[in-house]
């Protein structure tokens, strides 16, 4: 049986991440919670067969301890990832890996170079649809891709708002709407997981824009945004996200000189002449669903080999969302910052 320990346990997925391990309880047990708000720790470890709420140290220098959760503050990820990685633990942590570049890349050399098994939060990779899509670019069935877009969004900033109620960051999250703890408001949070998409696909980004803006005025940050993209590749890309939208349409798009694959209705549509049957109507031939990004990260953990984000490629994603925020300031094309190691 492994042990794990959670250092923080503020962020909006940890209910989630508790009870998968909870269904594990055969295989995984959590020993000890930190978190920077005592209470907060207190409620989750009720939810963990009551384990012990204790200090960072304490975690990360228990030699039962075998991998620790990183669900804290953004803004917190630093010191909790330098600490785990310098007393040898494995660990997942919750997107994105940093604020900023600096952070991310420092993070990604501790990691790599403590030879620990990592993990971060971005789960879309294994649907269905994206799977069969990143085999038909990575073939060549689509031909050159000159375009992509991908649109990650959800309605937690006006659920409840016309009704009196409270949106979804309202009880216990709002953390998560302060750009000194958390870095970015709806369009970093959502855009995350479409960025990895997007890079997973279509390899480094070269420049970023973006605007960004809020429907409501409700949090300090904003609410939606929608960036722009291009590629080293060539390719040009468009991203989408916020909090503000009734519901997710068409969140994948790409066109290339020789096909085009959309998802629609969570439905992908294929249409070129390289691949027999793809006449532009519904595609059904699709490969399995892998599991989630944390249950791929307890079964590595466990000895089975998983498909796992690597550090080096969670950085490059904050430096491109940095990159994005700065461009929105200042209604520019900007650069993403790059690794001092050698990429």
């Amino acid at each position: 049986m492994k042990t794990l320990g959670f250092l923080g346990v503020a962020h909006i997925h940890t209910p989630g991440f508790v009870n998968r391990i909870n269904e594990r309880a055969d295989a995984f047990r959590v020993k000890a919670v930190w978190d920077n708000q005592p209470e907060r720790a207190r409620i989750a470890a009720g939810h963990l067969n009551n384990c012990a709420v204790t200090d960072v140290d304490a975690i990360v220098n228990d030699d039962e301890i075998d991998a620790v959760i990183v669900c804290s503050e953004t803004a917190l990820h630093r010191e909790l990832v330098e600490a785990a990685a310098a007393a040898g633990k494995d660990m997942f942590v919750e997107k994105p890996l940093g604020i900023k570049a600096s952070d991310a890349y420092a993070m990604r050399n501790a990691i790599d170079d403590a030879g620990v098994i990592f993990q971060i939060g971005h789960f879309m990779r294994g649907f269905p649809a994206y799977r069969f899509i990143k085999k038909l670019i990575d073939e060549g069935t689509l031909g050159a891709i000159t375009r992509i877009r991908h649109s990650n969004v959800h309605q937690g900033a006006i659920a409840g708002i016309f009704d009196a109620g409270n949106g979804w960051y309202d009880d216990g999250w709002l953390w998560m709407t302060d750009m000194e703890r958390s870095g970015m408001g709806g369009f970093g949070d959502l855009g995350a997981h479409s960025l990895d998409i997007l890079m997973w696909l279509m390899g480094d980004v070269q420049s970023v824009t973006a605007q960004m803006d809020s429907l409501l005025g409700k949090y300090p940050c904003d609410e939606y945004g929608e960036g722009m993209l291009r590629f080293a590749n060539g390719a040009i890309g468009t991203l989408a996200a916020g909090w503000v939208d009734l519901a997710r349409t068409m969140p994948i798009h790409v066109t290339g000189a020789e096909g085009v694959a959309y998802v629609d209705d969570d439905k992908l549509y294929v249409k070129s002449d390289n691949l027999p049957g793809a006449d532009g109507r519904e595609w059904k031939d699709l490969p399995d669903a892998l599991p989630h990004a944390f249950e791929l990260f307890l079964h590595a953990i466990n000895g089975a080999d998983a498909p796992l984000i690597s550090a080096k490629e969670a950085a490059d994603r904050t430096a491109v969302m940095e990159a994005f925020y700065q461009a929105a300031e200042s209604n520019a094309w900007v650069q993403p910052q790059t690794s001092k190691k050698e990429r």
